[in-house]
């Protein structure tokens, strides 16, 4: 039963990975080739496009099979994949060398910001490319191909806010089907020209490299097409495993993608006229309409993956405090992956629109495609070699052995699609820069309002200690009073049976009036501060800090509860951290207690579940009592406070003012929340 319980799973794993990990590279199908051979420089004759199958062959081999599959998904961060996964391991294998974390950071932040250039292109490539099959059927549908485009990709992102929870689970038999047919289509074409196998050696990628060095060269970005996507090998670790990812690409995707290669070189022999689209042009005209509708289909899961990776990549980037709090929907309550970030959403939609508007066709829009993925693939080696050195632990030699080729391939490509740049190639380049600017602002931005806070800063036991003491002191001067009374009462009578309670008195007096005296500046400082029932939570941005909060309740509401939590959220450099890690807890004394709760950057912070789990409180928390405070501070940018460039300030105070609520993102109770204002010029 566990056996067949356990194959079952597998399969539905595999089939998973199939719908969502390959959607990208499985639609590379609808343009790589043609890119290859559109320009025109390549001629159309056997050894040539054996030698570009061949090319294509060992492209796939190399960087997928070997650098993703054999490679990269070793580097797992707790059972996550991804950049921000990969960058966060690289980071603690080097957390005692501070420069080069520095750096290693500074490039992290950069290929997770080219990921929304990704994000951008892969869509507005795919569907095009997709849409663009209409032309082949009719060359008078030329003028739908845009509006349609738009229309699919309107509804594409219209459709996010209700979470993919019931297409979802369509994606995985949607893609397998497409995988077939596209196999099935290779195979037909092939079988007219069974030779064109031979390309499936790589002498013929040699010879045709050998025979043509600068046209190689030129063609490698072009050639990158057919392994864009394979970053989703990595990223979608954590969703299916390593072992369905591999099982899927070895015996489906891999195989299915290198027949439909093939079968268009075949076809192309027979009909080099057939360039300017090879795949749809190798279609049965009878079945080109339900093909251009299975490519559509198989586009929009492919950009579907990119617009989910989208909201989950931006989740984490800000828990890892690179970008300021987004508004956050969970579109499955039982599924806590499956979320909807609308600013993310709408800005990709205007900039795919925008994309799609000025590059018109798939051919243009190709140009600007590879760049990014390059860049990608060339942090991902540079980052798996400061895990294999400094996470791993092995030799500099077997480092640079394991990586160091993989780095020399990356870095042809990436070249070659440097020629491209001022063709289309500044457009992702632009927008990871644009997001780059934005992360490293917000990051500075951060640090100069800590540092604000440092230079003001009261430590909060000391000042917990001086508003208690504020209360004894109010205490003393009640009891000072009332012996003061006794005393006129009692008069002065030298002889009196009397004179033994006056004597008292009058030392009692005396005490107390030391006492307070030791008091008074804690008097005067929390003059008229009244105690009140129920439990506050001050919610602080760095630990043994007074939250401002704090202060400006003492200052206007004059009062102070009688139970009070002074909550600090850490994020780690970890996905994933367990409800047993959560809080640290210490007693400040004053029934005060400092809590600190550990969240990595894939978990859900939910500042009151975490409260609630804490049980080494001596008061019952009941979260109908709990009033959580918030400093919610106004940031000013000003050239005469030393720090970052000014244009950076205002856009870090433009960032901070449009910044979503805080109790939103901790997920406070919306009743329960008290926001206390206050002025930060950084």
């Amino acid at each position: 039963m566990k056996k067949s319980a356990t194959i079952s799973s597998s399969f539905g794993l595999t089939l998973g990975a199939i719908g969502v990990v390959y959607g990208d590279i499985g639609t590379s199908v609808l343009y790589a080739v043609k890119e290859v051979f559109i320009t025109g420089h390549v001629a159309f004759n056997t050894q040539n496009i054996y030698g570009i199958l061949s090319l294509f062959t060992w492209t796939i081999t190399f960087i997928v099979s070997l650098k993703y599959i054999v490679l990269v998904l070793r580097a797992d961060n707790n059972g996550e994949g991804g950049l921000i996964a990969m960058l966060a391991l690289a980071l603690n294998g080097v957390k005692n060398r501070p420069n080069l974390h520095s750096i290693i950071l500074l490039v992290g932040i950069f290929g997770t910001c080219l990921f929304y250039g990704d994000g951008v292109i892969t869509p507005a490539i795919s569907v095009l490319s997709a849409v663009e099959g209409l032309t082949v059927f009719s060359p008078e549908l030329h003028e739908v191909v845009i509006p349609l485009t738009l229309t699919i990709l309107f509804s594409l992102f219209f459709v996010q806010k209700f979470g993919t929870k019931g297409i979802g689970k369509f994606f995985g038999p949607i893609m397998l089907v497409w995988f077939i047919l596209i196999a099935a289509l290779g195979i037909y074409h092939i079988l007219s020209h069974v030779e064109i196998l031979y390309a499936l050696n790589p002498i013929y990628a040699i010879s045709f490299i050998h025979h043509n060095p600068s046209l190689s060269f030129i063609l490698l970005g072009a050639i990158v097409l057919c392994v864009t996507g394979a970053e989703a090998l990595y990223a979608d670790m954590g969703h299916f495993g390593k072992q369905p990812i591999r099982l899927a690409w070895f015996t489906i995707v891999m195989p299915a993608l290198i027949l439909n290669y093939f079968g268009q070189g075949a076809f192309l022999l027979n009909h080099p006229e057939a360039s300017i689209n090879p795949f749809f042009l190798m279609i049965p005209h009878s079945l080109r309409i339900p093909m251009i509708v299975m490519a559509t289909l198989a586009t929009v899961i492919a950009s579907q993956a990119l617009i989910s990776g989208s909201f989950s990549i931006t989740k984490q980037v800000i828990q890892l405090g690179l970008l300021p709090r987004m508004r956050v929907f969970y579109t499955n309550i039982k599924e806590t992956g499956q979320i909807y970030i609308p600013m993310i959403n709408w800005g990709l939609f205007l900039t795919i629109c925008f994309a799609v508007i000025m590059f018109k066709t798939s051919n243009a829009l190709a140009a600007a495609y590879g760049i990014a993925v390059c860049t990608d693939m060339l942090i991902t080696t540079t980052l798996t070699y400061f895990v294999v050195r400094y996470v791993w632990n092995y030799s500099i030699y077997i480092c640079f052995g394991v990586t160091g080729l993989f780095f020399i391939v990356d870095l042809l490509f990436w070249s070659s699609n440097l020629l491209k740049l001022f063709h289309g190639g500044w457009f992702p380049i632009l927008l990871g820069t644009s997001m780059f600017i934005m992360m490293v602002t917000w990051r500075d931005g951060q640090q100069l309002v800590h540092r604000a806070h440092v230079t003001t800063k009261v430590d909060l036991k000391q000042f917990l200690d001086q508003l208690f003491n504020s209360f004894t002191a109010k205490r003393l001067q009640k009891v000072l009073n009332d012996t003061e009374t006794k005393i006129q009462l009692l008069g002065t009578p030298p002889e009196s049976a009397m004179h033994e309670n006056f004597l008292e008195l009058q030392s009692q007096h005396l005490a107390l009036q030391e006492k307070l005296d030791c008091h008074t500046d804690y008097h005067t400082l929390f003059n008229n501060i009244q105690l009140i029932d129920g439990v506050a939570v001050f919610l602080v941005a760095e630990e043994d800090i007074v939250p401002i909060a704090l202060k400006q309740n003492l200052k206007h509401n004059k009062c102070l509860h009688r139970t009070n939590l002074f909550v600090t959220v850490q994020m780690h450099e970890i996905p994933w951290i367990g409800q047993h890690k959560r809080a640290n807890v210490t007693y400040l004394g004053h029934n005060c207690w400092k809590v600190v709760l550990n969240f990595g950057f894939k978990n859900d912070i939910d500042i009151p579940e975490a409260l609630q789990n804490i049980q080494s409180f001596n008061f019952e928390l009941k979260p109908s009592e709990l009033s959580y405070y918030l400093s919610n501070e106004t940031v000013i940018a000003s050239e005469h406070v030393e720090g970052i460039a000014l244009w950076r300030e205002k856009l870090f105070a433009h960032m901070h003012r449009n910044a979503g609520a805080a109790a939103e993102f901790l997920k406070l109770p919306s009743n329960n929340v008290v926001e206390m204002r206050a002025k930060v010029e950084i």
